[in-house]
């Protein structure tokens, strides 16, 4: 096992060399100028060649990547070119709020996915299957953009039971940002109340994001289940006249559960890389809606680094998934 992590530690540096040299080719390749969005109005020639020499952006394309390469090396991601912030910075205060949204998203998913995959297995070849595959197709194949501005529309607009945007109601609570997690926050400062205003600010959002993860694993749910129902000892747990709980328990889903357990995994590290149209539509203050502003921006040091940084966030939770595998089924061993 220790060989095993060690090996897939080793195989980051190709993969994230690889991907620096990408994300660095392809910010090169947007239109527009940094220089452009610093100076506005005052945007002359004249003016606009100092910005750029004073960013570096004048020196030729290689240099701009072996320079950056090298802070790297030395633990330094950059400072942003519009606000000269670091980006570690950044990344740190903004990260709790998408760890927050990913994390009730994928709860949400889960909870509904693994029981409704169990169920429409267990009733298959009926019209509860048929209903659940057309909705989990539904599921996968509506734009979140869509349906985040179609549960606003309903829920904010409509019947304005929730909230539309944000992550707390700033006019009735100032919690003191000490994790970055609203609802943990509101919880240190002692405040019920805005504790529960953080958890209704979450159920939109949380249920747009958490939409396409929940039909997947209900789809691969689904399927195990299906696979292990066919197996022998199923049919002799019900023969020696286990409880039906039972059989589904022990035997069934802990044996359906390798497939989706990597379903869940790979869908966290998505949700974890970034919601970057959930955090805009509904104005979540994360890193999805960091990057889309410095996209827009031209801010070449966030999007090269933030990239970078949910990049090696979601190769350590699929490292996570893989180990996790040995510990779910003792047949698995990494060598």
């Amino acid at each position: 096992m220790t060989k095993f992590i060690i090996r897939r530690l080793l195989l980051l540096i190709p993969i994230l060399l690889g991907l620096t040299l990408l994300i660095f080719v392809f910010t090169r390749l947007l239109p527009g100028d940094p220089a452009t969005t610093i100076l506005g109005e005052r945007a002359t020639a004249e003016n606009m060649a100092l910005v750029r020499e004073s960013l570096g952006l004048d020196r030729p394309l290689h240099e701009q990547y072996f320079q950056y390469m090298g802070g790297l090396l030395q633990g330094d991601l950059g400072r942003s070119f519009i606000t000269n912030r670091d980006v570690v910075d950044d990344f740190l205060q903004r990260f709790p709020a998408t760890i927050e949204l990913s994390l009730a998203a994928i709860i949400f998913a889960i909870a509904a996915g693994i029981p409704l995959g169990v169920y429409t297995a267990k009733r298959r070849g009926t019209w509860v299957d048929a209903g659940g595959t057309i909705l989990s197709l539904i599921g996968i194949s509506i734009p979140i953009f869509f349906l985040g501005l179609m549960l606003k529309w309903i829920f904010a607009i409509q019947f304005p039971i929730l909230p539309d945007s944000g992550r707390i109601d700033l006019v009735n609570y100032f919690i003191p940002r000490v994790t970055n997690f609203m609802t943990v926050d509101a919880l240190i400062a002692g405040e019920p109340g805005g504790f529960i205003d953080a958890l209704r600010h979450l159920v939109l959002p949380a249920l747009a994001l958490g939409t396409i993860p929940l039909a997947v694993i209900m789809r691969i749910t689904r399927a195990s289940v299906i696979d292990v129902l066919n197996e022998d000892y199923v049919r002799t747990a019900h023969a020696k006249g286990l409880r039906d709980r039972t059989v589904d328990g022990r035997h069934i889903l802990r044996n359906a559960l390798l497939p989706v357990v990597t379903v869940i995994g790979l869908q966290t590290g998505l949700l974890l890389g970034g919601a970057i149209l959930t955090e805009t539509i509904f104005t979540w203050g994360g890193v999805g809606r960091w990057i889309y502003d410095a996209v827009t921006a031209r801010d070449y040091q966030i999007i090269q680094s933030g990239v970078l940084m949910l990049a090696l966030i979601f190769v350590l939770v699929n490292l996570i998934v893989d180990i996790s595998y040995a510990f779910l089924n003792p047949r698995i061993r990494h060598s």
